[in-house]
């Protein structure tokens, strides 16, 4: 059940922001505010922002450490989707410094190793085929190729599901049906491959199939076909609990693909459907003093759970796009503003010098091997409320970003 409460915003002091800020606003004057400003100004500032403290840190130079990588593609694709609302030049050459500094002529990418079979690899993807439709440029066309020929020799469990990595021997994660099939279907829909459409419901199909629980109306984070990971249920190969992001990727995801899937394709009102389903499931775990999410999706308050940004941001923006593409009723845009509302009042916060911040997001959390501080990776309540908490993960800002887009109305 959606649990239904009174915004309450905590107003926070309001930075210059020159003529970009003052672009935004005008475009939709008469849009609701949160805290004082429109979300597409607090897209903007977030995304200006953001831009000023990563630099080109993001950008690929031979001596330097950045790798290609699905959150920098995330952000960026969120600049372009903010640029063709707000043009503004620095929104696209960021976006092409980030991304298309690792692109050569030939269109090979820098850093990627398609030998891994790493779907995470594949979400850059998305920003690549922007940046072709936007430049022109055949070296992006080029990229996508050869993200698209890595889907073609990704392993799969026996039913067909991609294999989240190579070395993720015969799982799938709701993290990487984000990843790959949205890519898949605008590539499907791009460059004519209409057959594909059938083998991207089907990821997102496969994971529903095998990852929902009736129960809690939500879907556990990974599936291990074989049933033998040290995290999986012995008799379902899910594992243990329902972690907030996983459910942000896999909703992403849905809404995302269907951008491409055409009207007339056979699953497209299954997908649809899934999307309603899984939807009445987010929402019901929805917290109803703040309107955000736990990091645990199921366990609220339990000790050590914490309401987590990144997960926050996904929900709203996937709930409010599914609102306005129609799949969803227009109550789920309720459980999105309530969702926003909580975001800016109680999760941005501003440097005092014109910044602002994403705080409370869990930098990572996965399953099986060993993280960073060399515990298991068990998919236990205790391992996902242990991860580092940080400020201003890309997992998070790209799609506040978006959240923004969508609230702020066509």
């Amino acid at each position: 059940m959606n649990r239904h409460f009174n915004l309450v915003l905590l107003c926070l002091p309001l930075a210059a922001l020159g003529w970009l800020l003052a672009a935004c606003s005008t475009v939709h004057p008469v849009a609701a505010k949160y805290s004082g400003a429109t979300p597409l100004e607090w897209s903007c500032r977030l995304a200006d922002s953001e831009m000023a403290r990563r630099g080109d840190s993001l950008a690929w130079t031979p001596a330097g450490k950045a790798k290609w990588d699905y959150t920098a593609g995330l952000f960026t694709l969120s600049l372009l989707k903010l640029n063709e609302r707000v043009p503004n030049p620095q929104y696209v050459e960021f976006t092409k410094r980030a991304i298309g500094s690792f692109i050569n002529e030939r269109g090979e990418i820098q850093t990627y190793k398609p030998g891994e079979y790493q779907l995470d690899a594949v979400n850059p993807g998305k920003t690549v085929l922007a940046l072709w439709q936007l430049t022109h440029e055949e070296r992006y066309r080029l990229a996508a190729d050869s993200l698209r020929h890595q889907l073609a020799g990704q392993p799969r469990t026996p039913d067909g599901g991609f294999w989240h990595k190579e070395r993720y021997t015969n799982q799938m994660w709701l993290d990487g049906v984000f990843m790959a099939a949205p890519f898949y279907a605008e590539y499907a829909r791009q460059f004519g491959e209409p057959h594909d459409f059938d083998d991207v419901a089907k990821q997102i199909q496969l994971m529903d199939a095998h990852a929902f629980d009736l129960h809690s109306g939500l879907l556990y984070h990974g599936w291990d076909a074989a049933k033998v990971q040290p995290w999986a249920n012995p008799a379902t190969g899910c594992s243990s609990n329902f972690w907030g992001r996983a459910m942000g990727w896999y909703l992403m995801a849905l809404v995302d693909a269907l951008d491409f899937i055409p009207e007339q394709h056979p699953a497209r009102a299954q997908l649809i459907a899934e999307l309603q389903k899984v939807s009445a499931g987010v929402v019901r775990w929805q917290d109803s003093q703040t309107g955000l999410w736990w990091q645990v999706m199921d366990q609220g308050n339990r000790a050590g759970n914490y309401q987590e940004a990144t997960a926050s941001a996904m929900l709203v923006y996937a709930l409010a796009k599914g609102v306005h593409r129609g799949y969803l009723s227009p109550a789920f845009r309720v459980a999105a503003e309530q969702g926003y509302a909580g975001i800016v009042s109680r999760l941005i916060q501003s440097d005092g010098a014109g910044k602002w911040s994403l705080t409370q997001c869990c930098s990572v959390a996965g399953l099986g091997f060993k993280n960073a501080a060399g515990r298991d990776r068990d998919g236990s309540f205790d391992y996902y409320v242990a991860e580092p908490v940080i400020r201003n993960d890309l997992k998070g800002v790209g799609p506040f970003i978006l959240a923004g887009l969508e609230l702020q109305g066509r």
